[in-house]
């Protein structure tokens, strides 16, 4: 049975941090066994350490890779409280732990065991989703020639059964459509739909992976300035690339270097973009696509990035697939 279109159900409102493991207090160590066995350390760690396969399935609609990495930091949180628990155990038997020995040992844990970096994080989880977009002249492989290649841009799978959002400006005047998914799988691709006022084109991939992971789209309703997000797309053809960095601002308006077009409630980020880049997903920590690549402001002639890039929010976008998530 087909997916539907993945939609998140996570709020984006800020969530409390996880508890940070405190000192044992001296009535507890006085009642601790003089050995505790494995299983007991184990019981000292947060209460994610103890979930099973009894917990609940997250709700149908709900990436459940999502759902995986939004509990990464829990996870890399109960890696720091064992590593810290196996360094205590190694203490001499009888001898009287203190808040030095257990600061300590946290320290150094810290230091030899570094906590994986966010932006890795949401690029692995939407990096099976990006997809390498090719505008060409030629009606088929045998008219190819090798100046064929028109524009050349990014995009990114909404659903499993091949729909794919990019750019308007990476597709237009194009005879011809090609895109290369994750796994190296070429095919032709359709315009199903465009949306020019947000520089938007729907395409239809002819020809599907086996094991084709659509993105899960997240409301940009509480995006807020400061927010961290990463870009991954094909900047001048290389790719797939990552770069990171923050929502700069929201509403924002962009007028192209020709003064033909304007487009209007751009989010606006920081993450390096250039062309390429267009097409491709804006995505949070989690790895959920808030918005697609579209623009990059630049004060010169040459089309490089210089701290200022725009990305249509993922409501206009998915709108314009016929799509109305949020």
């Amino acid at each position: 049975m087909k997916r539907t279109p993945l939609y998140s159900a996570a709020s984006r409102s800020r969530q409390a941090a996880p508890p940070v493991p405190t000192a044992p207090t001296e009535a507890a160590r006085r009642s601790a066994a003089p050995g505790p066995s494995p299983g007991e350390a184990s019981a000292h760690g947060p209460p994610e350490a103890s979930a099973g396969a009894g917990a609940p399935r997250p709700p149908r609609g709900t990436s459940t890779r999502a759902g995986r990495w939004a509990f990464a930091g829990g996870g890399a949180l109960v890696g720091l409280c064992v590593a810290t628990v196996a360094l205590l155990m190694l203490q001499p038997p009888g001898q009287r732990l203190t808040q030095k020995d257990i600061d300590k040992a946290v320290l150094h844990t810290l230091n030899t065991k570094p906590l994986p970096q966010l932006s890795t994080k949401a690029a692995d989880i939407v990096r099976p989703s990006v997809v390498r977009v090719v505008g060409l002249s030629s009606p088929s492989d045998a008219e190819a020639k090798d100046d064929d290649e028109g524009g050349v841009g990014s995009g990114v799978v909404i659903t499993d059964r091949g729909v794919i959002l990019t750019n308007l400006h990476v597709v237009a005047g194009s005879r011809r459509v090609k895109v290369t998914f994750a796994d190296g799988t070429e095919a032709d691709a359709q315009v199903i739909n465009v949306q020019p006022e947000n520089d938007l084109a729907v395409l239809q991939a002819q020809k599907l992976p086996d094991d084709l992971v659509p993105a899960t789209m997240r409301s940009t309703g509480d995006l807020r300035p400061g927010d961290r997000v990463t870009a991954v797309g094909f900047p001048f053809g290389i790719g797939p690339s990552v770069s990171h960095g923050v929502v700069s601002g929201l509403k924002r308006e962009f007028r192209s270097p020709e003064g033909k077009q304007v487009l209007t409630n751009l989010i606006q980020f920081d993450a390096a973009a250039n062309p390429g880049n267009s097409g491709g997903p804006l995505v949070t920590d989690e790895g959920e696509v808030v918005g697609i690549v579209t623009a990059i402001l630049n004060p010169v002639q040459q089309r490089f990035f210089v701290g200022i890039g725009f990305a249509v929010p993922i409501e206009n976008a998915a709108a314009g697939a016929g799509m109305h998530p949020f």
